[in-house]
């Protein structure tokens, strides 16, 4: 359930004018009206509170705000009593946190919603006696220890070609299309560049600007119209989403990127999958790597991210895999986090290319032509 562009884009503060580059990663007081709970915190965790919101209870934008953000943007920063009813709540959250779990965040809106608006208090006997469903997506694995780390990265570099030609993937370029829930469903051209081990730059071209994103292997930013800013940096779990995101694209690095390992199982469209799980130094959270059992290929990554009101996952699903240069790369990519889902088909992957070091470079605040 994706939250309507017009989400992103509303309700801004006059502090950071389009085309001025922010000096500092803004927070969500300084960019958003008539905040009262969720201060203090970057621009990018307070989004992904709100999709925290709409995964947990099955809504969007104007489920909560007044209807006039349909021709008033400023219309965001009405109170409404659906919203003087969540700051109660995210009270009550906090509160519950506090006294029983040491302030850990063991109670979320979806520990009660369950992506439903009201939370159920009656037992369900259609739940209770329906089959059980594993979620392949879950944090903690189903452990198994019968297999090694090893064994399923060495059938993974097996599968895309043999570790040696892996290895000797070190940059690439593609193009394709990306379409989505901030494209309206329209598939429209990207442009991708990214060098070994972990940079990655992706340029969609929409009609009205060319929409950016960069990870230079520390620092990442976006210049997108559907963003609340027009130049945003990542911060915390999506900074290092984009390192996950940009190291998987030279599967030679992944290994040794995380360590931990641990191994687990699944299943994923009715097929079998190996599930192993890491973590990056400093990284309170995990991430899941999915393989399927039959052919070694990685199928699925999970990752998530912390935010003051829950744990947000965000889910990438790779398919499409084709030969380039005695490499199997994954020509289609499917992003779906709690804000929306977008597919990226690629129709051409040029490998071992020059790519020069200002494409990693922050991009210029997002402006229409």
């Amino acid at each position: 359930m994706a939250i309507a562009v017009a989400c992103w884009v509303g309700a801004l503060a006059t502090l950071h004018g389009q085309g001025a580059a922010p000096a500092a990663v803004p927070t969500s007081d300084q960019v958003f009206k008539n905040i009262q709970i969720l201060k203090g915190i970057p621009v990018d965790q307070f989004m992904d509170a709100m999709g925290m919101f709409s995964s947990s209870l099955g809504y969007d934008c104007q489920s909560c705000h007044s209807e006039d953000i349909h021709y008033d943007r400023a219309a965001f920063a009405k109170t409404t009593p659906l919203i003087t009813r969540a700051r109660a709540v995210i009270n009550m959250m906090n509160g519950l946190n506090e006294a029983n779990f040491g302030g850990r965040p063991r109670v979320t809106c979806f520990t009660c919603h369950r992506g439903s608006p009201n939370p159920e208090d009656v037992p369900s006997l259609a739940l209770q006696y329906a089959d059980v469903v594993d979620d392949p997506n879950a944090m903690a694995l189903v452990r198994s220890r019968s297999v090694m780390p090893d064994q399923v990265f060495a059938k993974y570099m097996d599968a895309l070609g043999g570790a040696q030609k892996v290895a000797a993937l070190t940059s690439f370029t593609a193009h394709g299309s990306y379409g989505g829930f901030n494209t309206g469903g329209a598939d429209i051209p990207i442009e991708i560049s990214a060098r070994s081990p972990n940079q990655r730059m992706q340029v969609v071209k929409a009609p009205d600007a060319d929409n950016v994103k960069v990870y230079n292997g520390q620092k990442a930013w976006v210049s997108e119209g559907w963003r609340p800013l027009p130049l945003m940096e990542l911060t915390g779990g999506n900074l290092e989403g984009a390192r996950i995101e940009a190291l998987t694209l030279f599967p030679a690095t992944i290994q040794a990127s995380f360590t931990g390992w641990q191994v687990g199982t699944g299943t994923i469209d009715d097929k079998p999958v190996q599930v192993l799980q890491g973590r990056s130094a400093g990284s309170p959270l995990p991430v899941n790597f999915y393989f399927d059992q039959a052919t070694g290929l990685l199928v699925r990554s999970v990752r998530w991210n912390r935010t003051p009101v829950g744990t947000v996952p965000t889910q990438m699903d790779f398919s499409d895999y084709r030969d380039v240069n005695g490499v199997k790369m994954p020509f289609k990519t499917i992003i779906t986090w709690t804000d929306g889902q977008n597919t990226i088909a690629l129709n051409q992957i040029q490998p071992n290319v020059a790519i020069n070091a200002a494409a990693f470079a922050m991009p210029k605040p997002f402006a229409k032509k």
